[in-house]
């Protein structure tokens, strides 16, 4: 029986964004799900993030844990008794939580897998590094706060690329069945996103080339979110092959 909701502090939360190929990144995503495109490319990346506080509603502040996280994601749509819906589908989470990695999938959704990381922060700076214990998957970014977007980033301005993100609370992410897929919402009341300048990145999972082919697949931009209030709902499990059986 999973836990309705979690609420906690997003101390910090990096969404690391690529542009890709459409038809490359649709071979990566199992039914029903399709690319979000944005100006014609599909966007995909990694969200980095320091949770504290965690806990369900009724817990006091001083039993919540803390712990980071990793999530590859890609923006998608698909469609829900006749309504396109939009959302990431999530086929990789990494954490350094015992506790979050214990109960993913129990008692709050999603499957997580352990992984060791090395995070540096001074003041605008920040060096990151994970590497998952399967030895499947790494990341390595050097990021600093910076006053706007890189000039090559398909988003206009902020704000633009803030309401691309914001609307894709909700996640759905793989678990051991091929064919079902755990739901969360995550609501952010002050949503408030800041520029990044990317020094360096490197994702194992969107360098490997039997994924994205060289060329299909390019750096866009990269935002931050500090020091605020979240909340994560659990969301009813998404079961295609079930519906169709029906």
């Amino acid at each position: 029986m999973r836990l309705p909701s979690l609420h906690g502090v997003i101390r910090r939360r990096m969404l690391i964004n690529y542009r890709a190929d459409p038809e490359v990144t649709q071979a990566q995503l199992p039914a029903p799900f399709r690319p979000k495109l944005h100006q014609g490319k599909a966007i995909v990346g990694i969200c980095l993030i320091r949770l504290e506080q965690v806990r369900p509603g009724f817990t006091p502040v001083s039993l919540g844990i803390s712990g980071e996280h990793a999530a590859h994601r890609i923006a998608v749509t698909w469609d829900d008794n006749g309504s396109e819906r939009e959302g990431v589908y999530i086929p990789r989470r990494d954490t350094n939580s015992v506790l979050s990695r214990l109960a993913g999938g129990r008692l709050f959704p999603g499957t997580l897998h352990a992984a060791t990381f090395d995070v540096t922060t001074g003041g605008d700076q920040i060096d990151f590094h994970m590497t998952s214990h399967d030895g499947n998957v790494s990341v390595d970014t050097q990021v600093k706060v910076a006053p706007s977007l890189p000039e090559a980033s398909s988003f206009q301005n902020l704000a633009e690329a803030s309401a691309f993100f914001e609307a894709g609370a909700l996640g759905y992410s793989a678990t051991v069945e091929p064919h079902r897929f755990h739901g969360m919402t995550i609501n952010v009341p002050a949503w408030r996103v800041e520029p990044l300048a990317v020094e360096s990145v490197y994702s194992s999972y969107f360098a490997d080339a039997t994924r994205f082919p060289a060329g299909s697949i390019e750096f866009d931009c990269a935002l931050l979110m500090r020091n605020l209030d979240s909340e994560w709902r659990s969301e009813a499990d998404l079961c295609p092959q079930s519906r169709l059986a029906a």
